[in-house]
């Protein structure tokens, strides 16, 4: 993919685009931004206000980008306790633009837009479609769900201001959404990775071939993918299959984003400054080494969020980019420090068991995992869909591969599982993120 880097360089590589600045002028801006958001967030939240007088600091304390690490965290627990407006830092009358998570977990998640919020977010989203090597003149699915969820309309919002021709589909419907893919021309999609494997296996019953299609690129997030389900798609649709990173709580997406080397996301750092820290300790870690993903809003006006844990793992690149970008990398995110599950002592997530799973030939990319209790024992089942030519052949075949199965399990997760082969179409399909870990140790 390095030729084709370099000719989106070319293309996408202005002077002045913030992706490309000189690294030092790139720490100025930073430091500059960061010292006027933590005086904006001292002077407007008392949370934030409270946390730094209790450590005896004041914003004048922050002279260096070093000196972040002497502030306190913020966590998701910090917006459920201040919902719904407590972290805000702009009047209501200057908000124009309120998102809420699905609450499913308690009291909604409420971020808020200030006019020029949203214009920061909509040239996030335009440097995120271009390093996925879109512009004017493509015609871009939006599939992503429209409404409190924040990806619809950032990506709506993005795709427009690039130029390009945006379809507000939202999600579900997918034969209309397969509909529209084959009689608009769309030359690339936004959804979930989880959805698309759907979409492309129902155009596949439907006869329709989406590698036929002007189809040339996917722009998938909102959830942990593996590269094993990169290549699937690829190989399904036809497609480059891009990772994209956001959250709510900072914007939505537009975060992050890969380029055309597919090689780690760009972090878009002149509005988002990353830290990697250990999970356990909280402590900042080299660059390099794995941790958790913490970030700070920069420009966020309405409501600027300081130091937020995201959960997410991941390490920084240190090499540069072939591209050319200046902005640094993080390695694509498969899992999450609270995704992790504990089966009989050892630690899971189900990135692993995706990546075993997919290893193994015969097996389609849907699956489910179940964990029960047993007789005070925790077990774990994998629930995999085969492939309608395996599931039909002998059961000495299921059989074979049912002990691959496992083995590639162990080997990637040192424990020994429960395997149960099912049907095509036997799993749930999601429409939005998917459910793969069904947890029953309660019951």
């Amino acid at each position: 993919m390095t030729g084709a880097c370099e000719i989106l360089a070319t293309r996408f590589h202005p002077a002045s685009a913030p992706d490309y600045v000189p690294v030092p002028h790139l720490r100025d801006l930073q430091l500059s931004r960061l010292q006027a958001v933590v005086w904006r967030a001292y002077r407007n939240v008392e949370l934030f206000r409270s946390r730094l007088r209790q450590r005896g600091l004041d914003p004048d304390d922050i002279r260096s980008l070093e000196d972040l690490a002497r502030l306190p965290f913020t966590v998701k627990a910090d917006l459920r306790d201040t919902y719904p407006f407590g972290l805000f830092a702009s009047p209501l009358q200057d908000v124009v633009r309120l998102h809420a998570s699905s609450g499913t977990t308690g009291k909604p998640i409420v971020v808020a837009y200030t006019q020029e919020d949203v214009n920061v977010w909509t040239s996030v989203m335009v440097r995120t479609f271009a390093a996925c090597g879109l512009g004017k003149g493509d015609i871009i699915q939006n599939a992503y769900g429209y409404g409190l969820f924040t990806g619809g309309l950032g990506a709506h919002y993005g795709a427009e201001g690039l130029g390009a021709t945006v379809i507000p589909m939202s999600g579900g419907n997918t034969d209309r959404q397969i509909m529209v893919l084959k009689d608009f021309g769309v030359t690339a999609i936004c959804s979930t990775p989880s959805y698309f494997l759907h979409l492309a296996e129902r155009a596949a019953e439907l006869g329709v071939d989406l590698r036929e299609l002007p189809l040339r690129a996917g722009v998938f997030g909102a959830e942990p993918w593996t590269e094993s389900m990169r290549r699937h798609l690829e190989e399904a649709a036809g497609i480059q299959a891009y990772d994209i990173y956001g959250l709510s709580e900072i914007i939505g997406p537009g975060v992050a984003s890969e380029c055309a080397c597919q090689a780690g996301l760009h972090i878009f750092e002149d509005h988002f400054y990353p830290e990697i820290v250990d999970p356990a300790t909280g402590e900042p870690l080299p660059d390099g080494e794995e941790g958790e993903l913490v970030l700070t809003t920069l420009s966020k006006q309405a409501m600027p969020i300081i130091r937020y844990r995201t959960r997410d793992i991941t390490s920084f690149i240190t090499e540069p980019c072939p591209c050319g970008r200046t902005i640094r990398r993080i390695r694509r995110i498969g899992r999450r420090s609270d995704d992790m599950f504990i089966i009989r002592g050892i630690n899971v997530f189900p990135s692993q068991i995706e990546t075993a799973l997919l290893a193994v030939e015969g097996t389609l990319p849907h699956y489910q995992i179940v964990l029960t209790r047993q007789k005070g024992l925790d077990e774990m089942e994998v629930q995999v869909e085969v492939t309608p030519e395996v599931f039909s052949d002998k059961i000495g075949a299921l059989e074979q591969l049912q002990a691959r199965l496992l083995g590639s399990i162990e080997q990637v997760v040192g424990l020994r599982a429960h395997v149960r082969l099912v049907a095509p179409h036997t799993i749930q399909r999601s429409e939005g993120k998917a459910k793969r870990v069904v947890d029953r140790r309660s019951e």
